[in-house]
């Protein structure tokens, strides 16, 4: 049963039924999925939630599905990870990682968003789906795809890591490079579900798949007690999830869930060579003004973000503010969470973990909020922008292990 009550345009309001369509046929505006929220009370429970298998699917209520699902199923119910070691380093003291580098299939949070989108193609009776992407997308696009029997297109920029190439195209989807930046391969996407019939992923399912990225906000409340986090530091590309997540706190509240009466300070974290949110949000609008990407951090290089107009908003709102991190602040996050908790993330992770640092030093973040890390995507995406230490090979024989080791080795 579903409880999807319409798809609503989030400018002007105008209510659609639940069909395929990519925006407001008034203003152009972005749909979303509006749900019955008070027959969801009546059923949802917490120990309904505990009695489920761990997967995103345990909220199946609050997900836009008229059906079950039939790809996905071990998708979501990602680890927190208290994070005290990094919490020494930065100055947290209550510090949790929301560690989505080993979701599954592929290793990132877009296992959510690809899950659901791939399961609403299905009941659209789609003959294909696809993607633009930067890299995570079409890892998971790929995935999804082939286990639901369906073709796949996959479109990304020529400029993309070598590793998020080949764990696409081994899925056997159709993998097509782009020359330009994501935005070009985005707006060749548009042309694209205007000519077949179609479901692109983040074109005509976006409203849906938007959906998927609520699950991280209900797995932290719930691993947290049925409580939200004070503060929670998220990546940002187009800016979908940092939204999504504070709408699936709100969603918990607003079903009786969640404990607090208020929900959580939002930090967006971008890259300094592709920060067009941050911009915004420093200059205090909501206006985005569109930029070219130059960042090795290409999973979050989206130079005019979808919903940066609603990112930007809504962090100021919410009582968090956006800060940016250089390339080689970017390097040094990854080794750090790598060197403290054992995690190593990719790119957008290192962005997250420089960010939180700056946030601590402005005095933004406080040591003593309860604060949650949105870890993204897995460090094995990105080897690529890491640098490689050249080793020398010893002989076999002790004494050449000590002097590798500058001499005898004492544990301090």
């Amino acid at each position: 049963m579903s409880f999807v009550k319409v798809l609503k345009c989030r400018e002007c309001g105008r209510e659609y039924p639940v069909k395929l369509l990519a925006g407001c046929e008034d203003c152009f505006g972005p749909l979303e999925v509006d749900y019955h929220y008070d027959a969801i009370a009546d059923v949802l429970t917490r120990d309904v939630i505990a009695s489920r298998p761990k997967s995103i699917w345990k909220y199946r209520e609050l997900l836009p599905l008229e059906s079950d699902p039939v790809v996905g199923l071990s998708t979501g119910a990602t680890p927190l990870v208290r994070a005290e070691r990094l919490g020494r380093k930065l100055g947290i003291d209550n510090l949790y990682l929301k560690n989505d580098a080993v979701n599954s299939p592929t290793l990132s949070f877009k296992d959510r968003v690809s899950a659901v989108a791939i399961n609403k193609a299905l009941e659209f009776k789609l003959e294909a789906v696809g993607c633009a992407s930067t890299g995570n997308l079409a890892n998971s696009v790929a995935a999804n795809a082939a286990a639901a029997g369906l073709p796949s297109f996959i479109l990304i920029p020529d400029n993309l890591e070598h590793s998020k190439v080949v764990a696409t195209s081994i899925y056997g989807a159709r993998l097509i490079t782009v020359k330009g930046n994501y935005d070009a391969v985005n707006r060749l996407c548009s042309q694209i579900v205007d000519r077949y019939p179609w479901g692109f992923v983040n074109v005509n399912l976006r409203p849906f798949y938007a959906e998927g990225s609520k699950t991280m906000g209900y797995e932290i409340a719930e691993q947290l007690g049925w409580r939200a986090p004070d503060a929670i530091v998220i990546p940002m590309a187009g800016g979908s999830l940092i939204g999504k997540v504070y709408k699936g706190l709100k969603e918990l509240q607003k079903i009786g869930l969640l404990k607090d009466s208020t929900v959580s300070r939002l930090y967006g974290a971008q890259a300094a060579g592709c920060n067009p949110i941050i911009d915004a949000v420093k200059r205090g609008t909501r206006e985005i003004r569109p930029v070219k990407p130059n960042t090795i951090a290409k999973s979050l290089a989206i130079g005019n973000p979808a919903d940066g107009y609603y990112a930007a908003g809504l962090i100021p709102e919410s009582g968090g503010w956006a800060e940016d991190a250089t390339d080689p602040e970017i390097v040094e996050g990854i080794q750090l969470l790598a060197e403290t908790e054992g995690i190593f993330t990719e790119t957008a992770g290192g962005v997250t973990i420089a960010v939180t640092k700056k946030l601590l030093q402005q005095g933004r973040i406080k040591s003593g909020d309860l604060t949650v890390l949105a870890i993204t995507g897995n460090g094995l995406k990105t080897l690529d922008a890491l640098p490689l230490e050249t080793l020398q090979a010893i002989e076999p024989k002790l004494a050449a292990f000590e002097e590798a080791l500058g001499g005898i080795y004492h544990v301090a």
